[in-house]
């Protein structure tokens, strides 16, 4: 009897050992306690699984004007935040690029990501060569977040081509010692562009047949020029699907012809003057024109060359419908197509962190371009740099944004348009009416050979 009794007093004092050894209130440190709500089904413990690390990828990016035009920051900060991605940077002179990236699509040898004019993205799109980034938007980003330009690369079915490198705007920008010089009363937001014509008329001083001071610089231009004023008129250059010219409507003709009696009667520049003058930012900058049709990038040249030049910008005046058409030029990004799925993963993740916060912030401060991300115009609100009133460009083109009707061949036919127009306005040699005619014509025979 002794020795079984001896037997089950071991057996006891070893259950209370391994007892004790499995308990959660006092057991070793390396035992993680584990609450009733998470522990595993069967009662057992699991260790946490370890996070598995990034998996490493490739990623070459093209930079077309290199570090001029985009902002090394933020690709430094990217490289910095992203070390599973091993970059490399293709980047050359705007026009070598170009060239280049062509020979590179022929040989099926260009970067993952790269980035040129929208109207090129959308003919990339249109050939094969770009990825649609739709299904990444959806799967990224909440699309209220960013301004409507997100989608100035989008085509009529849905598809994506490409996201803004920047937004380019434009506003009515006034000088303001002509203006008090002349007691005219500063443009407003609510212009129109009958105001307009009547302000520089006010402005214009002429000494004999030679004006001496312009009301407003008129050009040939198809962002500051021909295009806005066909629009302010109620006429179109395309029709909404982009595959019809209305350069035969006649408010089309009315607003060329309001440009054009403006440079002919002389109180809008011509492009002999400007030419001898310096370009139209020094015709503005020292008062030889009261008011110009800014793009928002030059704000950098303005402030760099003439910083003491007494100047500020309205929105763009409104339409004969009240409405307001602000012109505004996006670059683009896109993805190639033919990349490796690994390196358009890799790409995607540089234009989600292009499109974040912190870059979208130093692309901002920069003012070579607006951002896309709707929360970094909050920069604007303390900014000191002229102009003060940025709202002019930011409102405006949230009110009234519209692409310069681009699509796919948009290169081709806006250079016939582009050709009547200077034979019109420029060198007067055509009659505007005849000048539209020949561009309709022409212009319509390149959509339908694009179909």
């Amino acid at each position: 009897m002794k020795k079984r009794s001896g037997l089950w007093m071991m057996m006891l004092a070893l259950v209370l050992v391994f007892t004790a050894c499995s308990s959660g209130g006092g057991g070793s440190k390396n035992t993680p306690s584990t609450s009733p709500s998470s522990a595993p089904s069967s009662g057992t413990e699991s260790a946490a699984p370890s996070e598995k690390p990034p998996k490493q990828l490739s990623l070459t990016i093209g930079l077309p004007g290199s570090y001029e035009v985009t902002k090394k920051e933020i690709i430094d900060k990217f490289i910095e935040t992203h070390p599973h991605i091993t970059v490399k940077i293709e980047d050359a002179p705007w026009g070598d690029f170009t060239s280049k990236i062509a020979t590179q699509i022929a040989g099926n040898t260009m970067p993952d990501v790269w980035f040129q004019e929208n109207a090129a993205i959308l003919g990339y799109g249109k050939r094969g060569v770009a990825e649609d980034l739709k299904p990444y938007i959806e799967r990224d980003l909440n699309a209220s977040d960013y301004v409507d330009a997100l989608f100035s690369a989008q085509t009529s079915d849905g598809k994506v081509w490409g996201i803004p490198h920047g937004v380019n705007s434009v506003a009515l920008a006034y000088n303001k010692s002509v203006f008090e010089a002349a007691n005219v009363d500063l443009p407003t937001d609510d212009w129109t562009y009958a105001d307009l014509i009547e302000a520089a008329k006010k402005l214009t001083i002429k000494e004999g047949n030679n004006v001496k001071q312009f009301g407003f610089i008129g050009t040939a231009s198809i962002t500051t020029g021909w295009f806005p004023w066909i629009k302010q008129a109620g006429g179109m250059v395309l029709d909404d699907t982009k595959t019809k010219s209305m350069l035969n409507d006649p408010k089309t003709l009315e607003g060329l012809s309001q440009l054009r009696q403006g440079i002919q009667d002389g109180y809008f520049t011509n492009n002999d003057f400007l030419t001898a003058n310096g370009g139209a930012l020094e015709v503005f900058a020292t008062g030889k024109s009261a008011m110009y049709m800014m793009q928002y990038s030059e704000q950098v040249s303005m402030n760099s060359k003439f910083p003491d030049a007494d100047w500020d910008v309205v929105k763009a005046p409104k339409a004969v419908d009240g409405k307001r058409y602000v012109p505004f030029v996006t670059n683009s990004w896109l993805i190639s197509s033919r990349a490796s799925d690994d390196s358009k993963e890799a790409a995607w993740q540089f234009l989600k962190f292009y499109l974040g916060e912190e870059a979208q912030t130093i692309l901002a401060e920069s003012g070579s371009s607006l951002p896309v991300k709707q929360s970094a115009y909050t920069v604007f609100d303390n900014s000191t740099t002229k102009p003060l009133n940025k709202k002019g460009f930011t409102e405006g083109v949230a009110e009234g944004g519209v692409t310069l009707d681009e699509n796919a061949s948009w290169a081709e036919w806006r250079l016939l348009v582009q050709q009547e127009v200077n034979e019109a306005i420029v060198q007067g040699n055509k009659s505007v009416e005849d000048a539209l005619a020949a561009a309709h014509k022409g212009v319509q025979q390149v959509l339908d050979e694009n179909k």
